[in-house]
């Protein structure tokens, strides 16, 4: 049986990949943990209350586990970042540097998240090439490149098993949006919900890659189920699932929803942070050396997201939707 701790499982991508590894490996094999105290729905199974960048708690934990995976999230993302760069630097790769040094020393494999934000201005934007220049202007993307080259690193110079994908924007109906650039395209669900209108801190026709979050949790696991001798890469794929614009995202959504509108109130600063990401990824690698694919696109994740959200909120969709 294999175990698995999980770091910042309270997180956008771990609220919802703690319950999919249980499902599939078992609650007993599955160790949560974040910052912040367990909440309901973690009952499930095992959580510690774990600060990442304290290594000797860390590595008690993978030792006193067995532990054989750590999925790391723990991280600051996009605009969080930007208002505390320093913080953003000590949490996204210290604790990344402990992660792998215990892995080193417990033999664990290992599978953290990169993102788009890893690329910069001068990356070709469509598409983003799985090998191309990285040079991004976020701290953000500082710590998502320099966390690639780590987990390369860590892999030649000591053999550690360290896998990961450069995730797009994520859409999630299942947790709040986390500080990040991209969540207008989860924001946009509850305005649409909630007040049948929606003000956008993106400019309409800013395109970037989205991906809905069973796709980015498959991703993850199937990941690290592959074959290692298919994989030429290893660590921080491209992988993508739909291109979206606000505009285009909010005409999905009324064909569903009669009557919603979007304006805008364009963010400076996360504009900023969308232009100097690529319009679309080239995941070709991806499914060339793991059979990547996408199992949602733009129609019916918004379909998907309007029933589930919906029932969240005890808001009933129109009957033009059912």
């Amino acid at each position: 049986m294999k175990r698995i701790l999980v770091t910042g499982a309270l997180g956008q991508i771990g609220s919802e990949l703690v319950p999919a590894l249980r499902q599939t490996y078992g609650a007993d094999a599955v160790i949560a943990s974040d910052l912040r105290p367990a909440t309901e729905g973690t009952e499930a199974g095992r959580f510690i209350t774990l600060d990442c960048t304290d290594g000797a708690a860390l590595g008690r934990i993978v030792r006193e586990g067995r532990v054989d995976i750590i999925y790391h999230l723990a991280a600051l993302l996009s605009a969080t970042a930007e208002k505390a760069p320093q913080k953003a630097y000590a949490v996204n790769l210290g604790s990344l540097v402990n992660v792998l040094e215990v892995a080193r020393e417990s033999g664990c494999a290992v599978f953290t998240p990169s993102s788009i934000g890893a690329f910069g201005p001068t990356t070709p934007g469509d598409p983003a090439p799985q090998d191309t220049i990285q040079r991004p202007t976020t701290m953000y993307g500082v710590t998502k490149v320099a966390g690639e080259l780590l987990c390369d690193y860590y892999f030649r110079r000591f053999g550690v098993d360290a896998r990961g994908v450069r995730y797009p924007g994520l859409i999630s109906y299942v947790s709040p949006p986390g500080g990040g650039t991209t969540d207008y395209a989860v924001d946009i669900f509850y305005g649409a919900l909630e007040h049948n209108a929606y003000t956008c801190f993106l400019a309409a026709d800013t395109q970037l890659d989205m991906m809905y979050m069973p796709d980015a949790i498959r991703a993850a696991m199937e990941l690290m189920e592959a074959d290692p001798a298919s994989l030429k890469h290893r660590n921080a794929f491209n992988i993508a699932a739909m291109q979206l614009t606000p505009a285009r995202l909010a005409d999905i959504i009324a064909r569903h929803l009669p009557g919603f509108t979007i304006d805008y109130d364009v963010d400076p600063a996360r504009q900023a942070i969308a232009e100097s990401w690529p319009r679309r990824l080239d995941d070709s690698a991806a499914r060339q050396e793991w059979g990547w694919r996408p199992e949602y696109d733009a129609e019916t994740m918004t379909v998907d997201m309007l029933e589930h959200l919906s029932a969240r909120l005890g808001r009933p969709l129109p009957a033009a939707h059912r």
